[in-house]
């Protein structure tokens, strides 16, 4: 058993982490340090309820007060840790201190892609990740305020559908052919393109922003060769896994920090889990995965084989969109030439779209439909081989499908 343990990065990875290693046994010093001046808190409301006001910040926050000084588990919040010294194995704080471990947590989470285009640090242009992004953008929304969103994925989409509701004048300028493609199947892209135009918003596919312009502030977004006027802008082009302090301390990098099955990397001693790791994946590959659900459950698993007791990482990816009264629940992951099988009717906002691999059932993407949802995602788990026509067939129950 460690003697201390310390973990970098106070998010949803973090705090998992700190609650599953005192139910699990540990007893020693424990320390979260995290950059942020607020506790750990939930990232999905952000673009969503919080953004619209719905949400107060004090449910943001994924433990009370009481839980970390009951956990005994001293939270640093506000510092960076900007090294880590493994030989001594100490991590070194922005603040000149330093802490000692035993076993050490990298869970620094991620950090929103910048544009790099002309004009992208003009006031009026906007980033979401955190508590601060979200207080800002949500002071400049307005009715009648032209919004540009670039980026057509989760985030941008969560955005304008907010913003459309709030009486703002939208338009998404996403660079692919459709909008959500890396996340969801094409059938999926048209119908929530169709939803967003038809509540109001612009969307303009198969164009990249070339640059923002304005006297002091924001006035225009040049995007596919025009020159479109806004007032304020949000970015949402995907984010990047913080791996800066894992590389200089030497450990293994490649788009994320690369850890096994067991969130351990190549030093003994240290561990890593969240958006910031690529981990072996169900399927044997290296994969990175940016969802509450890895954060979690890897955090699970680091803590675990932190303390002795490592147990291979096999759970089913899932994530999640809301946009406006639609819910959309993803399990497992996509690749381009699976077989995609349409189950309901998309014009009665409540369908799923199953992907067969080889006979069984690869990933689901379910809207307003939460029995193909969790059908499908126990038929991914286990394996089970599945005929196309049974899941098509909405006269069979999803739990008679198998």
């Amino acid at each position: 058993m460690p003697e201390r343990i310390v973990i970098i990065g106070a998010g949803q990875a973090g705090a998992q982490a700190v609650a599953t290693l005192r139910v699990e046994g540990f007893g020693g010093p424990l320390t979260l340090v995290g950059d942020e001046p607020f506790p750990p808190y939930q990232r999905p409301p952000l673009s969503k309820a919080y953004l619209a006001g719905t949400f107060e910040r004090e449910r943001l926050f994924l433990k009370p007060e009481s839980f970390y000084s009951e956990s005994r588990c001293e939270r640093l919040h506000g510092v960076a840790a900007t090294d880590i010294d493994r030989g001594a194995r100490n991590v070194v704080l922005a603040d000149g201190g330093a802490i000692a471990y035993d076993r050490l947590l990298i869970a620094t989470g991620s950090r929103v892609r910048r544009i790099p285009v002309a004009g992208a640090d003009l006031p009026g242009i906007f980033y979401l990740r955190g508590i601060a992004d979200v207080d800002a953008l949500r002071g400049a929304f307005a009715a009648g305020k032209r919004l540009a969103v670039v980026g057509g994925g989760y985030i941008g989409l969560e955005v304008a559908a907010v913003a459309i509701k709030h009486g703002l004048d939208v338009t998404v300028f996403e660079a692919l052919p459709r909008v959500m493609t890396r996340a969801v199947s094409p059938q999926l892209s048209v119908f929530y393109e169709s939803v967003h135009r038809k509540a109001g918003v612009r969307i303009e596919p198969n164009v990249s922003v070339e640059s923002f312009e304005g006297a002091g502030r924001l006035q225009f977004v040049h995007a596919g060769g025009k020159s479109h006027a806004a007032d304020l802008a949000l970015v949402g082009i995907g984010i990047v896994p913080n791996v800066e302090i894992a590389a200089a301390a030497g450990l293994a990098c490649d788009d994320g920090i690369v850890v096994d099955d067991c969130a351990r990397t190549a030093d003994p001693a240290i561990f890593a889990a969240g958006d910031c790791t690529r981990h072996v994946g169900r399927e044997g590959q290296l994969i990175r995965l940016e969802s509450v659900q890895n954060a979690i459950d890897q955090a699970k698993h680091a803590a675990l084989a932190m303390l002795g007791r490592p147990l291979p990482y096999r759970e089913v990816p899932w994530f999640w969109s809301d946009q406006y009264d639609l819910k959309l629940q993803i399990a497992g992951l996509a690749r381009e030439n699976d077989e995609l099988v349409l189950r309901g009717n998309p014009a009665a906002r409540k369908f799923a779209v199953f992907r067969l691999r080889e006979g069984s059932v690869a990933a689901v993407e379910a809207v307003n439909a939460a029995p193909e949802y969790v059908v499908g995602r126990r038929l991914i788990a286990d394996g089970t081989p599945v005929a196309a026509s049974r899941l098509a067939d909405t006269s069979i129950p999803m739990k008679s499908v198998a």
